[in-house]
């Protein structure tokens, strides 16, 4: 009788945990190399979303990865924008997969592979869908929610791209197609929530992409650039690759390492190969703008200063009354976001934006109501 009561019990306890657990199945996103381009396949559960599909020299592949991965139908096709880099594998996919929803910003692009991309999926039966800001959307065992555009122009494709965020329990992923600057501000000024582990880098890897504030939102874990070996553009920017790695983001390159897969469980991702943490600018003469330094500098110039006055004090402190342990603690220096609750021991722990960060004694931070960062202490 006790056992069948404490069984009972144990029972009735998992029932009322389920409402507060995460449940969350396998999802795989795959960040296809397709040179100077972007395509992303999601695969959950059976179910199946690309988001972009390349340039037109890769159609045949993604239409040939897509097949080689068991896609049989795709559950969502999204056309981040209108740009030849971006659909011309798409209207591949058209022709080989059967589509449920079509998803694309509302714009009209003028260029005939628009115009074939749109009668392609006429005569498929399909109707563009355009998501509105907040749009939520279920794939396999996780959801997607649509974060930009709030207006789309035909002016300004790039800041007409479907943002998305990608939710598979605590697993995140931030697709930004070639989302720019104005994109990237509006998102962090209307209080979306960014927060990802991983991110696709905006614009391919492109200087008017990646703002501090975007990253400051975002805190992603890994970061990935799409873009074409050698290509012309010159594509990663070094400032961009800058900010990744004085934020400790650990990054995967197509142009280095072809396709990469991600294997989300729910609870943390793991990849089919290693970052390659290569920052180097896809052009070599590329050394960044001296805005783009002007953060980093500051901050080495300004942490070598702190290094030096606390060596100093530390040594004329030893001649003391022999309270120097104690002043040197309430003396220790710690970093404060433009925004947030933490302290940080540097500025560039990934949790903030370097560039922005105010340096202050440690009790002053503490009597302020701030918290030491879980991170970097």
């Amino acid at each position: 009788m006790k056992k069948k009561l404490r069984n009972g019990l144990l029972i009735f306890l998992f029932l009322l945990l389920i409402p507060q657990m995460v449940w969350a199945g396998d999802m795989q996103v795959h960040f296809l190399d397709v040179g100077q381009g972007l395509s992303i396949l999601v695969q959950s559960e059976g179910e199946n979303l690309l988001y972009d599909g390349g340039g037109r020299d890769a159609s045949s592949y993604v239409v040939s990865y897509l097949q080689n991965q068991g896609v049989q139908q795709l559950d969502y096709m999204i056309a981040s924008h209108y740009d030849a880099d971006h659909i011309s594998g798409l209207v591949g996919c058209l022709s080989s997969f059967p589509v449920e929803n079509l998803i694309g910003p509302d714009y009209v692009h003028d260029s005939q592979l628009y115009t074939s991309f749109m009668g392609k999926a006429k005569q498929m039966g399909l109707k563009m869908q355009h998501p509105s800001v907040g749009d939520v959307y279920p794939v396999g065992s996780g959801t997607f929610t649509v974060l930009s555009p709030q207006n789309a122009s035909d002016q300004d494709s790039n800041n007409s791209s479907v943002v998305i965020r990608l939710d598979n329990g605590e697993d995140s992923f931030l697709f930004t197609g070639d989302a720019e600057h104005d994109s990237e501000e509006q998102m962090v000024s209307a209080g979306l929530d960014l927060e990802c582990t991983v991110l696709q880098v905006g614009h391919h890897g492109s200087a008017s992409s990646t703002s501090w504030d975007l990253l400051q939102a975002a805190v992603p874990e890994y970061a990935v650039v799409s873009c074409g070996s050698g290509n012309s553009y010159g594509h990663p920017d070094a400032d961009t690759m800058e900010k990744l790695q004085s934020m400790g983001i650990q990054v995967l390159r197509t142009d280095k390492q072809g396709t990469v897969t991600a294997y989300s469980g729910g609870n943390g991702i793991t990849w089919d190969v290693s970052p390659c943490d290569d920052y180097t600018p896809g052009n070599p003469d590329d050394t960044g703008t001296m805005a783009g330094d002007a953060g980093v500098a500051a901050y080495t110039y300004t942490q070598g200063a702190t290094e030096n006055s606390q060596s100093t004090d530390a040594d004329t402190q030893d001649l003391g009354d022999g309270n120097s342990d104690q002043e040197t603690e309430a003396e220790q220096q710690v970093w404060i976001s433009a925004t947030g609750s933490k302290y940080h021991s540097r500025p560039d722990c990934g949790n903030m934006n370097p560039s922005k960060a105010v340096e202050m004694p440690v009790d002053q931070a503490v009597a302020q109501g701030y918290e030491a960062c879980k991170k970097c202490w």
